[in-house]
C-alpha cells in the first residue's frame, strides 16, 4: 500500500524527512470533501491513503475501474469514506459527465486536488508526425484541470475552500529537450492558475502549488535514465501535499530547486550550450 523502499544517503540531503501531524490533519479535513485526479496509481493513490487515516471524504477519478476498486477498499479499511468514478479526463464526454455529476450532488467539493498527469519524453525530430503527443499532454494536464477547476469554483467559494495542484519542479527552470510536450502542458496550468489565484485568494479560496522533484511512480518507469536519479518517495509526496491541506501555502518546492531557478537566469547560454552538445539520450 505504501511505498517502504529506503532512501539512499543522497535522496535523504535532497529530500529530508516531512512530518506529518495527524491530528493537524484529521482537524483540516473534518466535514470536508476533497476530490483527487489520478486517484488509482501513484501521489494519487498515496495521498488518499493518508487522507483516509484522517477519516476524509474522498471522491476519487480515474480510468482504471479494478485499481479504483482496490483503492477504495483500502481507503474503506483505513476508516475513510470515498466514492470512485470511473473517466478519461481527456475524453470531453466522460469529462463532462464527471462534472455534471458532480454539480448535481448536494455535497460539494471542499479541496480539489489536482494530481492526474501525463508525461512523455520525446525527441522533436522523432514528433514531426506526432502531433497528438502534444494533444493528449494538453488534454489531461492542462484542459482537463481548467475545465474542473471552472466547474468547482463556485462550490470552492462558498465551502472557502483549497485547489491544490501537484506540479513538476522543472516547470520552474530552463525548458529540457525532449520534454517539449510534457513541460508546454504543465507551465500552462501553473500559469492559468498562477494568475487566477490573486482572484481566489481574494475570495478566501486558497490555492497551492506542490512543484515536486523526480517522484518513484510509474510515470518515470519508460525514460531508462531515471532509474539511476534520485527520486522522492510517492508517500513523501504524498505527506507533502497532505501538509499543503494542513496550511494551505501559497507552494511548496525542493529546498535546493532556488539554486537551480537562479542559474536558470544567470546560467542561461552556458547551459543550453551544453545541452545542445550533451547526449541526452
Amino acid at each position: 500500500m505504501s511505498d517502504n523502499k529506503k532512501y539512499t544517503v543522497t535522496e535523504h540531503i535532497l529530500f529530508p524527512a516531512t512530518p506529518l501531524n495527524l491530528e493537524a490533519l484529521n482537524k483540516a479535513v473534518a466535514n470536508k470533501r476533497i476530490l483527487i485526479t489520478g486517484g488509482s496509481f501513484g501521489i494519487g493513490e498515496q495521498v488518499a491513503y493518508k487522507l483516509a487515516r484522517a477519516k476524509a471524504n474522498l471522491v476519487l477519478v480515474a480510468r482504471s475501474k479494478e485499481k479504483l476498486e482496490e483503492v477504495k477498499m483500502q481507503v474503506e479499511e483505513l476508516g475513510g469514506n470515498v466514492e470512485i468514478f470511473v473517466a478519461d479526463l481527456t475524453n470531453e464526454t466522460e469529462l463532462d459527465a464527471f462534472i455534471n455529476k458532480l454539480k448535481s450532488e448536494d455535497t460539494g467539493i471542499d479541496i480539489f486536488i489536482s494530481n492526474a498527469g501525463k508525461s512523455i519524453r520525446r525527441s522533436v525530430f522523432d514528433s514531426l508526425d506526432r502531433f497528438h503527443d502534444s494533444t493528449r499532454t494538453m488534454a489531461l494536464n492542462y484542459f482537463a484541470p481548467v475545465k474542473l477547476s471552472l466547474a468547482l469554483i463556485p462550490q470552492l467559494l462558498k465551502q472557502q475552500g483549497q485547489i491544490i495542484t501537484v506540479s513538476a519542479a522543472n516547470v520552474l527552470l530552463i525548458p529540457a529537450p525532449k520534454w517539449s510536450a510534457y513541460q508546454a502542458s504543465k507551465v500552462a496550468f501553473d500559469q492559468w492558475l498562477r494568475a487566477a489565484s490573486p482572484e481566489l485568494r481574494a475570495k478566501e479560496v486558497a490555492v497551492s502549488h506542490v512543484y515536486l522533484p523526480l517522484v518513484k511512480t510509474r510515470m518515470i518507469e519508460p525514460t531508462e535514465a531515471y532509474k539511476k536519479f534520485p527520486a522522492m518517495r510517492a508517500d513523501h509526496a504524498a505527506t507533502i501535499v497532505c501538509k499543503c491541506i494542513i496550511s494551505r501555502q501559497r507552494k511548496f518546492k525542493p529546498w535546493w530547486l532556488i539554486f537551480g531557478e537562479i542559474g536558470s537566469v544567470l546560467f542561461r547560454v552556458p547551459i543550453e550550450f551544453f545541452m545542445k552538445n550533451s547526449n541526452t539520450k
